[in-house]
């Protein structure tokens, strides 16, 4: 994607977190984001779902609620260490959650049950226990 229009339609998206005249949910969903600079961008709540998302840098970035995609396009995206706390997170509480999830797989998730709870919405969403 061009950056002139990704820069478009995060402009149209920080409207609509604000709830600005002319603000539009972010919708890049299949976008090809690859080595795009996220930094810092407020993607609270964007489709992302299927983007394309290798080698961007989504340092700072804000993705609460948004649908990152979990394919191999995401594989070489550049995270920070809150956006990878969070993604333990769900994976933590999912995985032990899970009444599909072996024995096995559940005790190699409990190691890291400390690292997910450092989790910035922990409060809100509860700390996982053993």
């Amino acid at each position: 994607m061009e950056k002139e229009k990704l820069n478009q339609i995060l402009e149209k998206h920080k409207k609509w977190l604000a709830e600005e005249e002319g603000g539009e949910r972010a919708d890049l969903r299949g976008a090809d984001l690859h080595g795009a600079d996220l930094s810092y961008a407020d993607l609270r709540g964007a489709g992302l779902h299927g983007a394309d998302l290798h080698g961007a840098d989504l340092c700072g970035a804000n993705l609460d609620f948004s649908c990152l995609p979990l394919w191999c396009g995401s594989l070489n995206a550049h995270f920070d260490d809150k956006q990878l706390i969070q993604i333990a997170y769900h994976l933590v509480r999912a995985g032990l959650n899970s009444k599909n999830a072996s024995e096995s797989t559940k005790a190699e998730l409990m190691k890291l049950i400390d690292f997910a709870n450092r989790f910035h919405r922990v409060d809100e969403c509860g700390k996982i226990e053993e």
